[in-house]
């Protein structure tokens, strides 16, 4: 560890929560519009896409609970909100505009959750944090994009709720690498365990 970061390590940081015995998949925005760099992608996010549809095969056949996010707003935008004022563009975001539509090679299916949100996290407003404790869910896996952005949002809001949170590093992206890496970084020092999809795949064949 560099002189840089081993503070972190002196200080306490960077420890591991596991994988407890409930866990569910939660996909952030992997959205058309997020997968087209002339929209709002970039990036690594087509890469982290092509790695989650392999983490969401193997979350199915494990009879893991699945949930989708969207970003959705009214088509008069009369639901706008802080997070459109800095970035008006969010907008078009709405219920059947092309860019909101989840990409064909993670389409929802039948009994997996689809999450509206208006906010960078899937937990703001949304109802997410009660309807998986109902369901006991007790960690949540995290895939999808914007790493600095909406991932991280729903990370922290996450551990905040009371759950463990794994983060499948190669599963999220970002528009470029310097705010995907630093997010991962710090999101594994504060808030989650960040790993490969490969080793998701592991934890959650050792719990079966």
């Amino acid at each position: 560890m560099s002189g840089d970061t081993s503070i972190y390590a002196a200080q306490g940081f960077g420890g591991q929560l596991g994988m407890g015995r409930a866990p569910a998949l939660l996909i952030v925005d992997f959205v058309q519009g997020f997968a087209d760099p002339g929209v709002f992608g970039g990036g690594n996010i087509p890469q982290a896409i092509a790695a989650t549809v392999d983490l969401l095969a193997f979350a199915r056949q494990q009879g893991l609970l699945i949930v989708h996010t969207r970003v959705v707003y009214a088509d008069d935008g009369s639901d706008g909100n802080a997070f459109t004022r800095k970035v008006p563009s969010l907008l078009r975001l709405t219920e059947h505009d092309p860019a909101s539509q989840i990409v064909k090679e993670l389409s929802p299916r039948t009994g997996e959750l689809i999450v509206r949100k208006r906010l960078p996290s899937a937990f703001a407003e949304t109802g997410l944090a009660a309807w998986l404790a109902m369901r006991r869910v007790d960690t949540v896996i995290v895939a999808g994009c914007t790493t600095s952005g909406c991932v991280r949002a729903s990370v922290v809001d996450a551990m905040g709720a009371g759950m463990r949170v794994v983060v499948a590093a190669d599963c999220v992206g970002d528009r470029a690498p310097e705010p995907h890496e630093a997010n991962l970084f710090d999101m594994a020092q504060k808030y989650a365990d960040v790993v490969g999809s490969g080793d998701v795949r592991g934890m959650l064949a050792a719990l079966a």
